[in-house]
């Protein structure tokens, strides 16, 4: 089991600065065709907010999710790029004073706080916007057809019924706590729909049956499921230190969580349950399935 940890911690290393490499290239001061200029405070707004360190894990669940399946590595890692500036947005956007009002995230000053708050919403947006262009783009070498199913599948898991969604009822959960139907609910749109976005992915870029990428979805849903638990449990038993960003902000703003309603030895059941599951959705692919098994108890197991 060590042994495979530290492969898939080497996997995960080598990943991110593959898709680092890929967002700074991205989002250098050049033009693209058909852009007229990029300013630069908001290009430098927007560099920041992508690469100011973190895990890249729903990239990396792209491109193995990809790779279990035989898709193109290069256009899964330009998929990945694409997800992890939707992902970031919607740190950026979170963090704003209107929303959850954080001055730190991974252990750094947040965007609004680095250059302010008009430049952190221009920023977001341009990232979300820039995603589908990244997949669109000629350079995502995939038939239209596989593009197209891509960015309706994003724009459904980051829109009104996905992440975004899930935001405003995290919002409004602060002012009544949702039961916990509610809360799964929330969670599944807020964290959940990227996830499940990004296994899902691995079945259309390598244009695999409609039940590999049923799979691949159901399994993105229970990891999706249990990233929220972790993050749960760790923003009651962990540190600002440890996160890099402020714990205990749920608790101190009175909304509602799996953890707060049902117990912690509830919700650390249900999170090895959820890796579980996750591990049986994969069974009928045998060991090329190890390292997304792999991700599903890191996701478990993590303590940042």
């Amino acid at each position: 089991m060590d042994a495979n940890r530290d492969t898939f911690e080497t996997r995960l290393k080598n990943n991110a600065s593959e898709i680092e490499a890929l967002l700074d290239l991205l989002l250098s001061p050049s033009p693209l065709s058909d852009e007229i200029a990029r300013p630069e405070t908001l290009r430098d707004a927007m560099h920041y907010a992508v690469l100011n360190g973190g895990k890249r894990l729903r990239p990396f669940l792209v491109v193995e999710s990809a790779a279990l399946l035989g898709g193109d590595a290069e256009a899964a890692l330009r998929v990945g790029a694409a997800l992890e500036c939707v992902h970031c947005y919607s740190l950026v956007h979170d963090d704003l004073p209107a929303m959850d009002d954080d001055d730190l995230r991974r252990g750094k000053p947040t965007v609004h706080i680095k250059f302010d708050e008009a430049t952190a919403i221009l920023a977001g947006d341009s990232l979300l916007t820039y995603a589908f262009d990244i997949i669109a783009s000629p350079e995502t070498t995939l038939p239209d057809t596989s593009k197209a199913s891509l960015v309706l599948a994003l724009a459904r898991a980051a829109g009104l019924g996905g992440m975004a969604g899930g935001q405003a009822l995290d919002l409004a959960a602060e002012k009544q706590a949702p039961d916990e139907a509610g809360i799964i609910r929330l969670q599944a749109m807020k964290t959940g729909a990227l996830i499940r976005f990004a296994c899902e992915a691995g079945a259309v870029i390598s244009a695999s049956p409609p039940e590999d990428r049923r799979r691949l979805r159901a399994f993105g849903e229970k990891i999706g499921l249990a990233f929220q638990l972790a993050d749960d449990i760790l923003d009651l038993t962990s540190d600002t230190a440890t996160m890099g960003k402020a714990t205990g902000k749920d608790a101190a703003r009175g909304k509602g969580t799996l953890v707060a309603l049902r117990g912690m030895e509830w919700a650390e059941t249900q999170l090895h349950q959820h890796v579980r599951d996750a591990e049986a959705l994969l069974a009928p692919y045998g060991a090329r399935a190890s390292t997304l098994i792999a991700a599903a108890h890191f996701i478990a197991d993590r303590k940042s």
